[in-house]
């Protein structure tokens, strides 16, 4: 089934045509992402697409052998047409606008179809960055929005894309336009290294999220058994901080973590991992690390956190330790940081608790 044409489809299309990119040669930073997109989703096919004004040409693929499909077979003309929002189609076969297409019925019998719209600054939706499958399916949350951050990546890449044409033609100097080339690559690479940094970096902090804060802790907790040395985890919660947030704003509150998080950087060690674990908690681990040295180090970020000039209202936080044990070696070490953590708001909280031999620093 065709499907209907977005309202700005005449601006969409000069938008497009703009970038000069359709029928263009692959290029790297686009295969990226697509196999970037088919890893996240777990999908065995992934595509940027570009709906032209009869036809759906494909920019980068995988899984897909061909290189442009009839617009009235495209998924992604149905996509656009909700720029702001991930449109998914758990079984083609059961969806009258799909149930007939050739793309469902024959090669490359897609079952399941997911498309991130890729909208322009002036809200032109271009093509998509999708995924598909061969058995009905629906992506995970965390999927949906890995895909909605890669379409915005190749937005990105298109308008670099565009401006390093532009400056190609505008270009009187030869070697103001080499510079300017060079800048402009290195923003690609970095967009490249962006992309896997979304997946492990808190956007407000900066800290590493709790994914990476997960991955850390299971490959220090086995080079810990590996190596018989020791490990210690502090999880660090901001006293109070639902009050703060009430009385003075979230923006406010935004601010207090992004300088909790500047703390723990600075006074944490240099080989210690610092990540924001969740909402106002934070973690660290402190690999090579015995109980006496983790409570200095914590202790080091609660007193720098209490006697910093605080804008709004004086701000605490209650920490809890644990470390490796020869009883429980890495085993529970979250859940037991955790308990020292809850001992810790117990006992009136801004202060560093760890159960295993009822140490206690209060201020």
């Amino acid at each position: 089934m065709d499907a209907r044409k977005p309202r700005n489809e005449a601006k969409r299309l000069e938008a497009l045509h703009s970038y000069v990119i359709l029928d263009s040669a692959a290029e790297q930073a686009y295969d990226d992402i697509v196999n970037l997109a088919s890893y996240i989703c777990d999908a065995p096919m992934a595509l940027i697409t570009l709906i032209d004004e009869d036809r759906q040409w494909f920019k980068a693929r995988v899984g897909v052998d061909i290189l442009q499909t009839p617009r009235g077979d495209a998924f992604c003309a149905h996509a656009i047409l909700d720029p702001h929002e991930v449109m998914q189609v758990q079984d083609t076969s059961l969806d009258p606008r799909f149930s007939e297409n050739p793309l469902v019925t024959a090669d490359p019998n897609i079952r399941f179809y997911a498309g991130a719209p890729l909208v322009t600054s002036s809200g032109a939706a271009l093509g998509t960055v999708c995924v598909a499958d061969r058995v009905p399916r629906t992506l995970e949350p965390r999927m949906v929005d890995a895909l909605k951050a890669l379409s915005r990546q190749v937005v990105s890449l298109l308008q670099l894309r565009h401006s390093l044409a532009e400056l190609k033609l505008l270009s009187d100097a030869q070697q103001h336009r080499q510079k300017q080339l060079e800048g402009y690559q290195k923003r690609l690479e970095d967009l490249n290294l962006v992309l896997v940094e979304q997946n492990t970096t808190d956007p407000l902090t900066g800290l590493k999220n709790r994914r990476a804060f997960d991955r850390i802790l299971n490959e220090e907790s086995s080079r810990t058994e590996r190596s018989h040395s020791s490990l210690a985890l502090a999880i660090i919660d901001v006293d109070h901080f639902k009050s703060f947030n009430d009385e003075f704003g979230h923006v406010a509150g935004d601010e207090a973590l992004q300088q909790v998080s500047l703390m723990l950087q600075s006074h944490a060690r240099a080989y210690d991992h610092a990540a924001r674990y969740g909402g106002e908690e934070f973690a660290v681990i402190l690999p090579d690390t015995r109980i006496d040295a983790c409570m200095v180090v914590a202790e080091r970020i609660r007193r720098a956190v209490q006697e910093f000039d605080w804008r709004h209202r004086p701000i605490t936080i209650s920490v809890g330790v644990a470390t490796t044990t020869s009883a429980n070696g890495t085993m529970n070490l979250v859940e037991r940081a955790d308990r020292a953590l809850y001992e810790a708001k117990r006992k009136g909280r801004n202060c560093v608790v760890h159960l295993g031999d009822a140490a206690v620093f209060v201020p």
